[in-house]
């Protein structure tokens, strides 16, 4: 479902049992639209996330970790100036619409108390997240800055009147009385979902289409079904992930309508959780799409540029096979020199290296006879001198174009904090210039990612092929156990014992199929050997080696397997 007025009142609802009175810690702001506020309450730190990302605009509470900017963006800074150590008084949503008010108490600077409101705007791509001054509705700032050119309705900048967006002639469906309710029901002259948004505020697509299938299986207990339906919302909330075949849905409880036989149903303890669940990877996916860009296509512009080497290089390889031609017909018009006009673009010669059938030779009509057979034994030299070097030019293209794919599925499935690190590889590579900056403090290299298998066996996962290299070559011990998916681009996985058990290598391989571009398919072959058979060429790229005494192993990688080996 979309992140509707319904789970925005239900969200209100379990951020305010949390955070309720909670004093402000820390503001971050680790990407564009999204702010997290660390807030003490109840003896325990809290991270409320607020997003106003276009396609994952939320609040929650939040269990993942972000990685900060080393320079605070200008809104962190006025969020810092006003909300660090003040207190949060309360959380409002507005009737049931995505609109939702957090209000601080704050000392200004003349250690007068005021109240300071952090407004959340849910609205997809006109979400956003704005800062007033309570006493006189202004804006300090907001999270995207929207003027007149833009918006005629409101402006939405430091300084100007805060306007709230328009409101719609509906009900709201938590407050409005029972006889308003049937009237609008029993109006409607078809009951769905469509019709149901018409008329109530807040209710998404996927909410209304359960409502309706609902109200459609027993049509004459109409109030009776909106009762249970909403005391269900209210007292009884199941967290739930539903995938389909075709689609993935987040719902505060079970919708009967999405179920089919393909149906994967998973439940949460909390709605934070739920949305953590469902939201972490596509929100890292469109962030490592957003900020790896520049990467993306530098590395796709590599890619073609090696295909469009490798195809020439293979037609000279195959050009090489007629030089042996070229030979010939020098010789040819080397011999019969006086039968050779001048002048003309062919002639018709014996070919005396088949039992003198006649063959027409091309001629350039600018040269003379014993030019056009120099420029036959040129070519042939060329072509000869060519099959030395263009055989090795090929397998050197085809490694690199091994290595920039590798690099490609890197990216697709690394995380924005591994960008910077693939990025750091590509520049010692030479495929990008390094960028001038001022001197910092030494940051510390980046590690493996550590899982911990199912008998407490540690196995350690490169994320791009710098780490690859050193967890192969320099961390691992020769005893241990190295596994890659089969002739694919994926991650290096070792596992730190000389003796593990079978569990272990299937969880270990099924870390190197999940890490890597067979990361959706099944009966993945992954490759198992000791470290110890294991060399790396000399001046082969990163995290390129050859391996010998291999066993293979089918696994099927799954994304719960995954994060169960990161709970151990």
């Amino acid at each position: 479902m979309s992140f509707d007025g319904i789970f925005t009142h239900l969200i209100v609802k379990e951020l305010t049992d949390q955070l309720q009175n909670g004093r402000v810690q820390k503001i971050q702001q680790p990407y564009e639209h999204e702010i997290v506020l660390i807030i003490r309450a109840n003896r325990q730190n809290h991270k409320l996330l607020l997003s106003a990302n276009p396609n994952y605009a939320r609040i929650q509470l939040t269990q993942v970790q972000y990685d900060n900017p080393s320079t605070p963006p200008n809104f962190a800074l006025m969020l810092r100036k006003y909300l660090e150590g003040a207190h949060l008084q309360s959380i409002e949503q507005v009737k049931n619409d995505r609109i939702v008010y957090f209000t601080f108490s704050h000392r200004d600077e003349l250690g007068d108390l005021e109240n300071i409101v952090l407004v959340a705007e849910l609205m997809g791509r006109h979400s956003t997240i704005l800062l007033l001054n309570q006493s006189n509705g202004k804006i300090l700032d907001a999270v995207k800055h929207i003027g007149l050119s833009q918006n005629t309705y409101r402006t939405l900048l430091p300084g100007a009147k805060y306007i709230a967006p328009p409101q719609q002639e509906v009900l709201d469906p938590f407050t409005a009385d029972n006889t308003q309710i049937f009237d609008r029901i029993s109006t409607l002259p078809v009951l769905d979902g469509k019709a149901l948004q018409s008329q109530f505020q807040g209710l998404g697509r996927d909410t209304a289409n359960e409502l309706a299938f609902r109200l459609n299986e027993k049509p004459n207990e109409k109030m009776t079904v909106w009762k249970e339906f909403f005391t269900e919302l209210t007292q009884n909330i199941q967290p739930t992930y539903l995938k389909t075949e075709k689609k993935e849905f987040f719902t505060p409880i079970f919708y009967r309508h999405l179920e089919t036989q393909q149906t994967k149903v998973n439940s949460y303890t909390t709605l934070s959780e739920l949305l953590d669940a469902y939201y972490w990877d596509k929100a890292e996916r469109d962030r490592v799409k957003e900020q790896g860009n520049v990467l993306i296509k530098r590395v796709e512009n590599e890619i073609k540029r090696n295909k469009t080497k490798l195809k020439k290089r293979e037609k000279t390889l195959a050009d090489s096979k007629n030089a042996e031609e070229f030979r010939q017909k020098g010789e040819l018009l080397t011999t019969f020199m006086n039968q050779v006009p001048r002048g003309q673009s062919e002639v018709e010669l014996p070919n005396y290296y088949k039992e003198n059938q006649p063959l027409i030779i091309s001629l350039d009509p600018a040269l003379s006879p014993s030019q056009n057979a120099q420029r036959y034994f040129q070519r042939y030299q060329k072509l000869r001198n060519a099959v030395k070097v263009v055989g090795q030019q090929i397998q050197e293209t085809k490694d690199e174009l091994t290595y920039l794919e590798s690099v490609m599925a890197q990216i697709e499935l690394a995380s924005p904090k591994d960008l910077k690190i693939i990025r750091e590889e590509l520049v010692a590579q030479g495929y990008i210039k390094a960028q001038k900056k001022k001197r910092k403090k030494q940051e510390k290299r980046s590690q493996p990612e550590h899982f911990t298998a199912s008998d407490g066996t540690s196995i350690l996962v490169g994320k791009n092929n710098l780490q690859n290299d050193r967890l192969t070559m320099k961390t691992a011990k020769k005893t241990d156990y190295w596994l890659h998916v089969q002739n694919i681009p994926g991650s290096h996985v070792i596992v730190q014992s000389s003796e593990p058990t079978e569990e272990t290598i299937e969880e270990a391989a099924k870390l190197a199929a999940y890490f890597s571009k067979y990361r959706f398919s099944s009966s993945v072959p992954v490759d198992l050997v000791q470290v110890k058979h294991i060399r790396k060429p000399n001046g082969a790229k990163p995290g390129f080696v050859i391996y010998e005494n291999q066993t293979t192993y089918f696994v099927t990688p799954s994304k719960q397997d995954t994060e169960q080996l990161q709970k151990t």
